[in-house]
C-alpha cells in the first residue's frame, strides 16, 4: 500500500513568526555594523540578542521546527557515514594525482601530435 505524504498549509502566524526571525537576525547583524562607535560588548550584545531573538522565534513557527527536526536527522545521518580510513584517503588521492598527470601527458603528445601533422605536414610551416 502506497503512503502518500499530506503537507499542511502554515498559518498566517508562522508566516508572521518566520518573516520575525529573519528581520532580528538582520537587525542584529546590521546593529553590529551601525553600531561601530560603541564598544565591543555592546556591538556583541546586539548581536548576540538579534541572533537570540531570531532563532526563539525561528523555533516557534512550524518552519523552524521543521528544519531543527530536518538539522537534527541530518547530523544523526552524517554520524552514520562510515568514512575513510587515512590509509584509504592517502591511497585515493594518489591513484587520483597520477590519473591526472597520465591524462596531462596524454593531451600534451595529442596535442603536439595535431600540431606536427597540422603545421609540419599539411602546411610545411617551419
Amino acid at each position: 500500500m502506497a503512503t502518500q505524504q499530506i503537507q499542511t498549509v502554515g498559518s498566517r502566524l508562522d508566516t508572521v513568526l518566520s518573516i520575525s526571525a529573519v528581520v532580528a537576525v538582520v537587525a542584529g547583524v546590521l546593529g553590529f555594523s551601525f553600531l561601530s562607535g560603541q564598544t565591543t560588548l555592546i556591538r556583541v550584545a546586539v548581536l548576540a540578542g538579534g541572533l537570540v531573538l531570531g532563532l526563539v522565534l525561528g523555533w516557534l513557527s512550524l518552519p523552524g521546527r521543521q528544519f531543527l527536526a530536518f538539522s537534527r536527522e541530518s547530523y544523526d545521518e552524517a554520524r552514520r557515514v562510515v568514512w575513510p580510513s587515512r590509509k584509504e584517503t592517502v591511497q585515493t588521492t594518489a591513484v587520483v594525482f597520477v590519473f591526472v598527470v597520465v591524462m596531462a601527458l596524454f593531451l600534451f603528445f595529442v596535442d603536439k601530435t595535431v600540431e606536427w601533422v597540422l603545421y609540419d605536414l599539411l602546411l610545411r610551416w617551419k
